[in-house]
């Protein structure tokens, strides 16, 4: 008997199945699991029906509705749904979420902190080796020692929900919860500071020893004895999800080992259903702040490639490691850039290259009526101001206050470099290195916030 867990992808998740989570999402399917993508515009109790366990992993810069909280609720108490909560370092604060509000009604709340360890870590101080279990919990069965990478602590704010795992006495915040549960109703809940100990490829993520253990341990535990009375009595629906026609996707290979050259055609039947007005435009919202995030990540490419005083430059796969790790993209996903003697061009071998054969056209004469225009009119005109027009105060002020979120993130990470090079742990070339990216980001951002502050004064 197979089990449905729900990805929710309509909060702009961090983490997902079929990017950077797809180690967690094979070891699932492969243990009595089938992994979905979730999206809701406006999350419902009959819509979670078919799903035994819903997944926030990491919200980015997106909130759940009061009204999709209630729901949520609602679904775990009376349906029995397993609800298991992912954050991250700086929590809902740092990443302009509200998980807290959803964690909160079962007792539980995630701080605006960073876990640090100094002395037992993975190598880095926030990629801390945990291994202070209160009390015996299945979740923890057969648990030796967490990494527990770039997390958040939490902490219990009512009766009824209870830490399964502590920050080490030598961390900071020391002997704090890092893994909570609490059971209400006929559902269980699970909220983890640490999204990152998923994700594939990642020091500190899924490939650590008892990671995969803790995922299977986890996931077990959420469904509970009423949820599998109702999937054992076939009272809940199974998931119902459009797939493509699997005879559509491919074509014969040739015999030889000549790769196609057309993409396979792939019909997929994808329909949505759109009630109202607003989640229109909700959903919008999601696919635009997609759309920026790429965006976001080609000036960076384009900042690193300006920076250069060559004509003909390499981007290290160090560098571009940065900037995927920022935007949570995985360069293994993309195929290596051609060397400049691989690339063929379409002149055949036996003609030769001739620059007296070849005939430029004659440009037309200057018309009359522009030879009196001076030159001074046609003078490029200053490059764009950041797009301000249309945002109303209220998206403004949001705007400043990530900014202002993001300002401190950067100055805590220049005080983290400059304590590793006093410390000696750093040298002198990847300090500069480092050093110079993050005043970079400190300029952009403090003229950033000023220009917003000169709008909203006005």
């Amino acid at each position: 008997m197979s089990y449905h867990i729900a990805f929710d992808i309509a909060h702009k998740p961090r983490g997902r199945i079929d990017e950077n989570l797809t180690e967690l999402q094979d070891h699932l399917n492969s243990n009595d699991f089938v992994c979905y993508n979730f999206l809701e515009v406006s999350i419902t109790e009959e819509a979670l029906k078919p799903y035994d366990i819903l997944v926030f992993v990491c919200p980015d810069f997106s909130r759940v509705s009061s009204i999709e909280i209630a729901e949520i609720v609602k679904w775990v108490k009376n349906s029995g749904g397993g609800l298991l909560l992912l954050s991250h370092a700086g929590s809902d604060k740092g990443r302009g979420s509200n998980l807290s509000e959803i964690s909160g009604q079962f007792g539980i709340n995630f701080e605006n902190d960073q876990v640090l360890d100094e002395k037992l870590n993975l190598g880095m101080e926030n990629i801390p080796l945990i291994s202070t279990f209160n009390i015996p919990h299945p979740i923890t069965t057969e648990i030796d020692t967490l990494c527990y990478r770039s997390g958040c602590s939490l902490s219990i704010v009512s009766v009824g929900a209870f830490s399964i795992a502590d920050s080490n006495e030598s961390s900071e915040p020391f002997s704090c919860p890092i893994i909570c549960v609490s059971e209400i109703g006929k559902g269980r809940v699970c909220c983890i500071g640490s999204y990152e100990m998923f994700r594939d490829k990642i020091g500190g993520g899924f490939q650590c020893q008892d990671h995969p253990k803790l995922a299977l341990n986890t996931f077990k535990w959420l469904i509970s004895d009423f949820r599998i009375d109702l999937r054992s009595s076939n009272k809940i629906p199974i998931p119902v999800t459009s797939k493509p026609d699997i005879t559509q996707q491919s074509k014969p290979q040739p015999e030889n080992n000549t790769l196609l050259t057309e993409w396979p055609s792939v019909d997929i039947d994808f329909t949505m259903r759109i009630s109202t007005k607003s989640e229109l435009m909700k959903l919008l919202k999601i696919f635009q702040n997609q759309i920026n995030t790429i965006k976001g990540t080609i000036d960076k490419i384009i900042d690193t490639i300006s920076d250069s005083d060559m004509d003909i430059i390499e981007i290290k796969r160090s560098e571009l490691s940065e900037i995927a790790e920022d935007n949570d993209i995985n360069l293994d996903d993309y195929g290596k850039l051609p060397k400049a003697s691989e690339i063929v061009t379409d002149v055949p071998s036996n003609e030769k290259f001739n620059e007296e054969s070849i005939e430029l056209t004659s440009l037309p004469k200057k018309p009359n009526s522009l030879k009196s225009e001076k030159s001074g009119e046609f003078d490029l005109k200053p490059a764009p101001k950041l797009e301000t027009k249309g945002k109303t105060n209220k998206e403004l002020k949001q705007e400043k206050k990530g900014l202002e979120l993001k300002l401190s993130s950067v100055l805590n990470l220049l005080k983290f470099i400059n304590k590793k090079r006093s410390s000696g742990t750093l040298d002198e070339q990847e300090y500069s290195k480092r050093s110079k990216k993050l005043q970079n980001d400190l300029k952009k951002t403090k003229k950033r916030i000023s220009a917003l502050d000169k709008l909203l004064s006005k």
